[in-house]
């Protein structure tokens, strides 16, 4: 059994080529590859993302572990692969930790990032969700080789890597609502001293939604369908993949740079972003199921 990636509609595909500057026949063209829309881009990503990167780096150089982080990235990596048996499996049973486990080394990542002080730095070198900055990343992702490649090594078809892209794309007002904790007004009803950095709430929250499926669905059986079950898993690899790229991003400061300054801030970003948008997907697609979506009562009730 095999997921299904959403579909990006006619206005999507005409939003995100617009952004990227990809106009004309290859605009007009059937679905394109990473590599045919980096080579039909015109628009490039601005310079700032460059200096940001920069920043981040001055800032986390020695910080780092790279072995930790190194395998951090190859067991996120390993996670996604997975995700195919785990729709395979459907229901889990109920003493499962499958969705645990493949959490695991998000977990990892995690907690030696939280540890250096890493979530901190990226918060306060990088800017809101604003439409420019969201823009810059999308061309700068869909430029970097080395980012697009390390999905594609992940289990990432084509189709699916543009569908991320575009996603984070479309969806700026969404993303917009995500602040950095220090742009949080002083009015809401809880202490700010106890909200974490916007990417640290990400990936912490991939964790935990991630280690809450196991005994959700097993609790939710009655309800389930196969359609839920293919967006859930969807979901969950969206997530997985912004953790891998904001991984990759914290494993380039750690060791040897791959990655150019403007390709760390695009994997930051968009990384973060999608994390953000797969959690909230998550929750309207398996957790918020309506009488309209679940599965039939059976008779008798």
């Amino acid at each position: 059994m095999t997921y299904r990636t959403p579909e990006i509609d006619s206005e999507e595909r005409r939003q995100f080529l617009r952004v990227l500057g990809v106009t004309g026949a290859a605009a007009a063209g059937a679905e394109l590859t990473m590599g045919e829309l980096r080579d039909a881009m015109t628009a490039e990503a601005g310079g700032e993302l460059a200096a940001m990167g920069e920043s981040i780096r001055s800032d986390l150089t020695g910080a780092l572990d790279p072995a930790l982080l190194g395998t951090g990235l190859s067991d996120i990596a390993a996670s996604v692969e997975q995700l195919p048996a785990l729709r395979e499996m459907g229901i889990p049973a109920q003493d499962s930790t499958a969705y645990q486990e493949a959490a695991a080394p998000v977990w990892e990542v995690y907690d030696h990032l939280k540890g250096v002080g890493f979530f901190e730095s990226v918060e306060t070198h990088l800017p809101a969700f604003t439409e420019d900055h969201i823009e810059s990343t999308a061309r700068a992702l869909v430029a970097a080789e080395p980012l697009t490649g390390l999905l594609s090594e992940a289990g990432f078809s084509e189709k699916e890597k543009t569908a991320l892209v575009s996603d984070v794309v479309n969806r700026r007002e969404r993303l917009a609502l995500w602040v950095p904790t220090k742009d949080i007004p002083e009015r809401v009803e809880y202490d700010l001293q106890h909200v974490a950095p916007l990417h640290q709430r990400a990936l912490g929250g991939v964790g935990l939604w991630m280690d809450d499926l196991d005994e959700y669905l097993w609790q939710k059986e009655i309800l389930m369908t196969d359609q839920i079950l293919d967006k859930g898993i969807w979901d969950v690899k969206v997530m997985l993949g912004g953790a891998e790229l904001l991984t990759k991003a914290a494993t380039d400061i750690a060791g040897e740079a791959e990655l150019t300054n403007s390709q760390l801030t695009a994997a930051l970003t968009a990384g973060t972003a999608s994390m953000i948008l797969g959690q909230e997907d998550l929750t309207q697609d398996v957790y918020r199921i309506t009488d309209d979506v679940r599965a039939p009562r059976p008779e008798g009730f």
